[in-house]
């Protein structure tokens, strides 16, 4: 038996595993091996690493735990969870089974484009999700923007960062709550509400096309898509969720099932409206989780229990 199993290998799980390994404590941690940002050649706002590769991130992590001989690694998906403290055990997609005394879920999310052919392809290339990771690249660009509702304020965000020159595809009739729609007017942002049918083209070379038959030049895209939490271990085990899907946590990184701890993309606080999905908070997240879950884990082990 293990006394960590953490499940995800993105910055939050090899964070945790690290601060757990360097405790001494046996961890396996089970990867699936599908990095949300691997089609980014770059990541941001890490300190140290800034512009680097998300990829080399993740194997120079890899490659630091490997100086700990209790940490394993094993790729493949939790299939089932059962369980509870001091005794857990999960099923991989392989068949493996395997036991653990405490969890720590760090899966991330899934992000979900817009069914438009062309756009999923240039994900993380052309088509950005986020100005605080990609914005800096495209100062100075002519962009567009597909989005609706109140997702069509990033056109004004990016509008007031870094162009002159944004156009908002609403890919279909506008439903933007009309103080969005205010807004967009007063900073001059054209609104094309004709469905699109693909995209074509590379960075700096882009073209919009739509169901009437006209097109848009532009030199990136920006998308916010809605994402998908990999929660399903959390759901098997019972783990109260978020209204947005994402696992409910405390400010220890613990979740509603005793032993079971969470951190990343797919957990935060009640009180936070959605998780910053950044590199280094991901990563800090799973340090703060495994702190805290190594405190429980040596408070568990004393003869007499603690106040």
């Amino acid at each position: 038996m293990y006394e960590v199993i953490v499940v995800g290998g993105g910055p939050a799980g090899l964070s945790a595993a690290l601060v757990l390994g360097r405790q001494r404590r046996r961890v396996l941690v089970v990867d699936a091996g599908r990095p949300r940002n691997a089609p980014a050649a770059e990541m941001h706002m890490y300190l140290g690493r800034d512009g680097g590769s998300p990829a080399r991130l993740l194997a120079d992590g890899r490659a630091e735990l490997a100086a700990y001989p209790t940490v394993e690694f094993r790729k493949g998906r939790v299939v089932s969870a059962e369980g509870a403290s001091g005794g857990f055990a999960l099923t991989l997609d392989g068949g493996d089974r395997v036991e653990a005394s405490r969890l720590l879920l760090a899966s991330g999310v899934v992000d979900v484009p817009a069914d438009v052919p062309g756009l999923a392809e240039r994900w993380g290339r052309s088509v950005y999700h986020c100005p605080f990771c990609h914005g800096y690249e495209t100062n100075g660009k002519v962009l567009a923007v597909i989005g609706n509702g109140t997702d069509a304020m990033l056109a004004a965000y990016v509008a007031d960062r870094y162009s002159d020159d944004v156009v908002l595809c609403s890919n279909g009739p506008s439903t933007m709550p009309e103080p969005v729609a205010a807004v967009l007017k007063a900073r001059d942002i054209r609104v094309i509400e004709t469905p699109l049918v693909r995209v074509e083209g590379e960075l700096d070379a882009l073209t919009l096309h739509f169901a009437d038959g006209t097109s848009l030049a532009r030199e990136a895209v920006y998308h916010r898509a809605p994402t998908r939490p990999n929660t399903e271990p959390a759901v098997l085990l019972g783990c109260a969720l978020l209204p947005d899907g994402c696992v409910e946590v405390d400010e220890y990184g613990r979740t509603s099932v005793a032993g079971v701890y969470a951190a990343g993309d797919a957990a935060h606080l009640k009180a936070v409206p959605e998780p910053v999905t950044l590199v280094g908070p991901s990563a800090a997240d799973g340090v703060r989780a495994a702190v805290w879950l190594e405190q429980e884990l040596f408070r568990a082990g004393l003869p007499v229990t603690l106040g």
